[in-house]
């Protein structure tokens, strides 16, 4: 059940940010850290540090794919 509420939480966020006029970035961050807490919560039982480092994780790589689609669209 908790894994189920996390995961629907992370799509909310998710989605909510998709309709922001944020820069790719933030929007990547934010979504990929709300992504990965959840998927790092539900792989680890709810563990609060597979939350933490699947958020952090899950930032970082958001962050990354955010600036690569902001360079293409700049071109």
């Amino acid at each position: 059940m908790i894994k189920h509420l996390a995961i629907g939480i992370a799509i909310a966020a998710a989605a909510g940010l998709t309709g922001c006029g944020s820069t790719g970035e933030t929007v990547g961050t934010v979504g990929g850290a709300a992504v990965g807490g959840a998927v790092g919560s539900a792989a680890t039982g709810g563990s609060t540090v597979g939350t933490v480092g699947g958020a952090a994780a899950g930032g970082i790589i958001g962050h990354e794919l955010g600036e690569r689609y902001e360079e293409r669209r700049r071109r």
